[in-house]
């Protein structure tokens, strides 16, 4: 008897495997007991299936639980449409490099029957949001799983802003902007920055400085409750953008101020029982994986 009644499923819509995927994904969740519900993008795309579909805001709401078959990228769009709803998530990984989707394909009845008994590892990760204010006036907003980054858009050249921590200030920088990172999004675009790999499970964020004008800027870790305020600089010739998870990008004009704060609430990720974080660590990033007394 499977502890989900209704499960949710996600998918990239760009390979036809991964409608394969889904197709056996679907016929075994039906063998066990359970009513697939479909996204509704994804289910134009299985016609003939005759499963239950809903709108991605509405899965949260229906499902027990929410799968995301694809990459880490669909994994973030499907954590930040269900982050209002007490459900979890699990992904399995039809991408490339899968920090958050942990189910292979290959084999995947075999990783999914202990699941769907309740034989899980579930860890809870934050999520940040940003608030633009031009002449403080609300001008845009997002939320994001992995970073929020502020950077030059479509321009080639370098940002000036001003830095705030819990209204102290921190330093005036001239860089190619700065990226904001979850435990979560450590291991994604602000380590590829030089920033710090942290443990999902600590309480913090990771400031990166992107190419510093002045080399002496480094990476900064910080309470995650912190109240982080961008200033971009009236003196800046061009309109930068913050980027939210790198899927959604809000456009800031000289003179506004980027609020970045821990939002409210958690998104809950499901694992295999074997799950091991610094396993992931050194089969995603090349680690040496012998290991000598």
């Amino acid at each position: 008897m499977s502890l989900f009644r209704r499960i949710g499923i996600i998918a990239r819509l760009d390979k036809p495997q991964i409608l394969e995927t889904v197709k056996r994904l679907t016929d075994f969740l039906i063998a066990q007991g359970v009513e697939p519900v479909l996204e509704e993008d994804l289910a134009t795309m299985m016609s003939g299936a005759h499963i239950s579909a809903a709108p991605l805001k509405e899965l949260g709401d229906r499902c027990d639980l929410v799968m995301v078959v694809g990459g880490d990228g669909s994994f973030l769009g499907a954590a930040r449409a269900i982050i209002d709803y007490d459900v979890p998530v699990l992904g399995m990984n039809r991408g490339t490099l899968g920090f958050l989707t942990d189910i292979s394909p290959i084999d995947f009845e075999k990783e999914l029957e202990p699941i769907l008994r309740g034989e899980y590892l579930e860890e809870k990760r934050f999520m940040i949001e940003a608030k633009i204010k031009r002449q403080n006036r609300p001008s845009g907003e997002g939320i994001a799983l992995n970073d929020l980054v502020l950077h030059p858009g479509k321009s080639a050249r370098m940002i000036r802003f001003d830095l705030f921590i819990d209204d102290q200030f921190v330093m005036n920088q001239k860089s190619d902007g700065l990226i904001v990172a979850t435990p979560t999004g450590s291991t994604a675009y602000a380590l590829s920055a030089g920033g710090p790999i942290m443990l999902p499970k600590l309480d913090a964020l990771v400031l990166v400085p992107m190419h510093p004008h002045t080399l002496s800027n480094r990476p900064i870790v910080i309470d995650a409750d912190a109240n982080i305020r961008i200033v971009v600089c009236e003196s800046n010739l061009t309109y930068p953008s913050v980027s939210c998870d790198g899927q959604l990008n809000i456009t800031a004009a000289p003179g506004d101020e980027i609020h970045i704060t821990r939002r409210k609430g958690f998104i809950r990720l499901i694992h295999p029982k074997d799950h091991d974080f610094y396993d992931v660590c050194r089969t995603k990033l090349g680690w040496q994986s012998s290991y000598r007394q």
